[in-house]
């Protein structure tokens, strides 16, 4: 008796660990995990998009990489190019239904990203004080921010 493609999918799922160096869902976590893709994605939520408008959209993208992005996604199942036979020939981007089902994480954390920026710039520049710059460690925090109160905390 063969499986339900359901059932294979779910045994898939399975099969699956990103916490293995190996996984290769481990590898499509860090393709996902990259800005260019979230923001591509992000773009996208609204319809589909001529490349032009894409990278006016994406500011500070350049050519090749979202070119790349785009091609990574189109490979992935998450995004569909489609030409438009004319002169010149237009070439839109689609999310796909499986591009689709990413939205509202990627929505979530772009929103996560932008309502909490100021408390990262904050915990940024409480750390650099305490280390003597970016990218020097920090000794051991002797104190903390109370993310409640705003108060200062011993740790």
């Amino acid at each position: 008796m063969s499986k339900s493609a359901a059932a294979v999918r779910d045994e898939q799922r399975q099969q699956f660990n990103a916490y293995l160096s190996e996984c290769p869902s481990r590898k499509l976590l860090d393709r996902i995990a990259d800005k260019w893709v979230s923001l591509a994605i992000n773009a996208l939520s609204d319809g589909p998009m001529r490349y032009s408008e894409l990278a006016r959209k994406l500011a500070g993208v350049s050519q090749k990489m979202l070119t790349q992005t785009l091609r990574a996604l189109e490979r992935d199942g998450i995004v569909e190019r489609r030409l438009t036979p004319s002169v010149p020939v237009r070439t839109d981007y689609e999310l796909t239904a499986l591009g689709r089902t990413l939205l509202p994480l990627m929505a979530a954390i772009k929103a996560w990203s932008e309502t909490h920026m100021g408390a990262v710039l904050e915990a940024r520049a409480d750390y650099d004080a305490l280390s003597g710059g970016p990218g020097i460690a920090a000794p051991a925090v002797r104190e903390r921010r109370d993310s409640h109160s705003g108060s200062r905390a011993e740790a």
